[in-house]
């Protein structure tokens, strides 16, 4: 049970829970291109940063907690 406390006090700046949807939708859309590309015999196949923008994403960035002690902060 030590590690069932976050150790960082680090967050997300966000309204939204997590990015899993966001990730989900990238991949499923990644995946579905490359099977239309293979079944055409094409040689191109785009990497997954060409497919989605991460930028598009719920979540923007991330931060340290404001409730952080001085303790926190040296560590």
């Amino acid at each position: 049970m030590s590690r069932s406390k976050q150790k960082t006090k680090i967050h997300g700046n966000t309204t939204a829970k997590s990015e899993k949807e966001n990730k989900q939708d990238a991949n499923r859309k990644f995946r579905r291109i490359i099977k239309q590309k293979v079944k055409l015999n094409k040689e191109d196949l785009p990497e997954l940063r060409e497919v989605s923008n991460v930028w598009c994403f719920d979540k923007d960035g991330k931060r340290y907690n404001s409730e952080m002690t001085e303790k926190d902060l040296r560590k």
